[in-house]
């Protein structure tokens, strides 16, 4: 079991909150979905509730180690303000002496935000000084940022170490996240459709794997498609490919056949010369991708077969978009599936991320049953891996 916020006594403490507030922004440097913000409030309300000083800690796209200017938390910092409606001061480092200074001089019933955690390259190298940083900084530490439990990074799983089960905990967030997907692979209403899209196969492969002998169907969509099209023998043309990986495509494919899991794959696709808003698109079967082109969406006719497949799902488990919903152009097929699958009538989960921005640009947040925070982490989750960020949190691993 793991520890929730409430089994540890965390009146008038000092608490460190680890939340994810990797937001999609704008070119303008404007939030679009603010869902991994709203979502991490019921646990910093309740340590406001509890008398404690709050510090929040978060990270934002993927800087290299130092400060870069696109991808400062100050969005974050403005947006937390107006949605906590209190006063949330933000320190202009993580563990320099604008955080040190703003930390020992934070009130009961304060939040303070520090800057992005991974402007110090400790974080991602799970540093066990840069953690103990981290940890002087409060009395408890929670985790409520199930989008990065499977990254072992300082503030995720070094600073654990600096806590016991007395002083460490989940937010509601990460046990929320955790008992919902346990739940949902133990007994899923059948038939039971994964749809499976995004950029790379390496990253779901093995997820793909274990989740077979567990689905009735399986649709794969998205620049990952056509490593699976290209194991079929098909000419791609410049598409995103894997070619290291087509022996793999071929056993998932091989396995699907023999456990009876229904297998779909793109039949046209949205072709482009360039990967922009202004080329000029082609709409061609997966047989007769131009030489120099590439696929960048699924087709008409893909959106209108996987929508078909998804008609009598009780239970669907959607991971990555189906083409570069990021440009207009691209989008289609990921709004399509979008609408289809919240149309549904069925569970319908969406692994986050890329997949849960996608819902909410088609308008259909509201109609889905639940929205993970956590694209990568759910993944995870459901190989049945056990998570660096989660398994210090469970009381069986530490000694009381």
């Amino acid at each position: 079991m793991i520890r929730s916020v409430r089994d540890i006594e965390v009146e008038n403490k000092r608490v460190f909150i680890r939340c994810d507030f990797n937001v999609p922004l704008d070119e303008f440097f404007n939030i679009t979905d603010d869902r991994r913000i709203s979502s991490a409030i019921q646990t910093i309300r309740y340590c406001l509730d509890n008398g404690c000083s709050v510090v929040v800690a978060s990270h934002l796209g993927r800087p290299n180690g130092a400060f870069e200017e696109k991808y400062s938390l100050d969005p974050v910092f403005k947006r937390l303000t107006r949605i906590l409606n209190c006063e949330v001061k933000f320190a202009s480092d993580v563990i320099g002496s604008d955080a040190k200074q703003k930390v020992a001089t934070l009130e009961k019933g304060e939040v303070l935000l520090l800057e992005n955690l991974r402007f110090e390259k400790g974080e991602t190298k799970n540093s066990e000084e840069f953690a103990k940083e981290l940890a002087e900084f409060a009395d408890v530490y929670i985790n409520d940022a199930f989008g990065v439990c499977h990254r072992a990074h300082a503030s995720v799983e070094a600073i654990t170490k600096f806590f016991d089960v007395k002083t460490s905990a989940a937010g509601f967030l990460l046990q929320k996240e955790i008992q919902f997907s346990k739940n949902l692979l133990k007994a899923p209403s059948r038939p039971f459709v994964a749809v499976v899209g995004g950029s790379k196969v390496s990253g779901k492969l093995q997820a793909l794997i274990n989740l077979l002998p567990r689905i009735d169907k399986l649709i794969i969509g998205g620049g990952m498609a056509f490593t699976f099209l290209k194991a079929q023998g098909l000419d791609i043309g410049n598409s995103l490919v894997e070619d290291d990986l087509i022996p793999e495509a071929l056993i998932v494919m091989e396995k699907a056949k023999k456990l009876g899991v229904k297998f779909y794959l793109p039949v046209d696709v949205v072709a482009a010369q360039t990967c922009s808003q202004d080329s000029t698109v082609k709409f061609v079967t997966t047989q007769e991708i131009p030489k120099g082109w590439m696929g960048l969406d699924i087709g008409p006719a893909t959106s209108r077969m996987f929508r078909e497949a998804l008609h009598d799902a009780q239970t669907i488990l959607w991971n990555g978009p189906m083409g570069v919903f990021e440009i207009e152009k691209f989008a289609k097929g990921s709004h399509k599936i979008s609408h289809a699958i919240s149309e549904a009538y069925a569970t319908t989960v969406i692994g986050g991320g890329d997949t849960a921005d996608v819902v909410s640009r088609a308008g259909d947040a509201d109609e889905m049953t639940f929205i993970s925070t956590g694209g990568g982490a759910s993944l995870e989750l459901i190989e049945g891996k056990e998570l660096p960020g989660v398994k210090p949190l469970n009381s069986k691993d530490f000694d009381s």
